[in-house]
């Protein structure tokens, strides 16, 4: 009988991910499959991608490399292959179709609207397709986003005709890349969810108002475990992420709206495994919950400051479900901060282009906040210039930090902020930093 120990898959593995599956390496071997979508040569590989191809080569392979479990929290691709090879080898693993379900978002708003329609905004197809005019009887403001995409790829509100025609104006090579990104699930979903229609389109949603936030949680035998809820702030007067913060302020009655709300879409998807972000617009003013989209996956961004404040490890849970085992049972690390945040570094000028730090400042960095936790995210004049049509800002670093309470926090980050010679996004002035101050709109959505 073999005594080598069992080994996990885990796919499309970067960024935090690459982190946060590395903290548990020694009790948990693990091998990497995927590509990165965001670096050459790795995503050479898109062209012809075939998500079922992909899961075939790796099952001729699980044996020999003694794989037992699979997972993934990469949105585009990950969180579907995971599910996928999870079904093929007879793993604990998410649905197929709960998956397809939560990424299809015209599916997921018409299975809303049949199972908690007051947590539901209005929507419908736009009825062009790619390259055809924009139609003329479109009630604006409207909220515009693919039917399938991830972080949060030519997401926004736009005003009139023009604001629209020109976001959904692509050229050959804009066309050819989000085909090729769309294409793996497409190729999945008509077959096994064919009610959905079509992900090569466009979504039209009533602009929802509030603050926005993310439930995190889990599922296990069809049980709802809630982790705790992050809040999303936007830099002032945009759509686009300032930083995530946790612990948040949201009334109790608020959170048990969420849980409710989640429960049931979940149930009614068939979702009765894995880890789960649903995010939400609450509105203090009404007290009306928005259910902006459910996310299959962790939001591994988050999964960092969970552990600095309540001692939980995201990845470990993450593990834990891949092999079938309830995570409730795993002892806590001792929390190091009241409050964290993932702070956000982002430029609004398309001819800007911020400075990375040094290997100097970075060694500064370490030594002064030896609990940051940095990504840079440096990118040629095309890439930058791509981002500002897609996303309409150009994101070129985040900083993980903790903090006794929000007043040292902010003071953290600008202090860091300074070593890195980035402008901080957060004063030490900054009110909002426990998520009680401007209404916001959704843009993006969390790695």
């Amino acid at each position: 009988m073999s005594t080598t120990p069992p080994r996990t898959l885990v796919l499309f593995n970067y960024d935090w991910d690459r982190l946060g599956f590395g903290r548990w390496q020694a009790e948990f071997p693990n091998d990497h499959a995927g590509f990165d979508l965001f670096s050459f040569p790795s995503n050479a590989r898109l062209p012809g991608f075939n998500l079922t191809r992909f899961v075939d080569r790796l099952a001729h392979k699980a044996a020999r490399s003694n794989w037992q479990a699979v997972t993934s929290n990469h949105e585009q691709f990950g969180a579907l292959a995971a599910a996928l090879m999870a079904e093929r080898m007879g793993w604990p693993g998410t649905p197929v179709n709960a998956v397809l379900a939560c990424q299809h978002k015209l599916h997921a708003r018409r299975v809303l609207q049949q199972v908690a329609p007051e947590a539901n905004t209005g929507f419908e197809l736009m009825a062009s397709r790619y390259g055809e005019p924009v139609p003329d009887d479109i009630a604006y403001p409207t909220f515009v986003k693919p039917v399938k995409a991830a972080f949060s790829v030519l997401a926004r509100t736009v005003r009139n005709r023009a604001e629209l025609a020109a976001l959904v104006h692509f050229g050959a090579w804009e066309l050819w890349v989000i085909r090729r990104l769309v294409e793996p699930f497409e190729r999945i979903a008509l077959a096994r969810l064919p009610e959905a229609g079509s992900a090569h389109r466009m979504l039209l949603e009533k602009p929802a108002h509030g603050l926005q936030y993310n439930l995190d949680g889990y599922m296990l035998k069809g049980e709802l475990r809630p982790l705790g809820i992050v809040h999303s702030e936007m830099y002032p007067g945009t759509q686009c992420f300032r930083r995530f913060v946790y612990p948040c302020e949201l009334p109790e009655a608020a959170r048990a709206a969420a849980i409710e709300v989640a429960k049931r879409f979940l149930a009614a998807v068939g979702f009765d495994h894995g880890l789960f972000n649903m995010e939400f617009f609450h509105d203090p003013a009404t007290g009306k919950l928005t259910v902006i989209e459910f996310n299959p996956r962790m939001a591994s961004q988050f999964s960092d400051i969970y552990l600095r404040v309540d001692g939980i490890d995201l990845h470990r849970v993450a593990l834990e479900l891949a092999y079938g085992r309830d995570p409730a049972l795993l002892p806590r690390a001792a929390p190091t901060a009241g409050v964290a945040a993932s702070f956000v570094y982002r430029s609004f000028d398309p001819a800007a282009r911020p400075p990375m730090p040094s290997p100097a400042q970075q060694r500064e960095l370490e030594q002064k906040f030896p609990d940051s936790m940095l990504f840079c995210f440096p990118k040629t004049a095309g890439q930058i210039a791509r981002d500002f049509k897609w996303l309409v800002s150009y994101r070129y670093g985040i900083l993980h930090l903790g903090g006794r309470d929000p007043a040292e926090l902010a003071e953290r980050c600008t202090a860091a902020s300074a070593i890195l010679g980035w402008p901080s996004p957060c004063s030490r002035h900054d009110a909002a930093i426990d998520g009680t101050r401007m209404p916001q709109l959704s843009l993006e959505t969390p790695t």
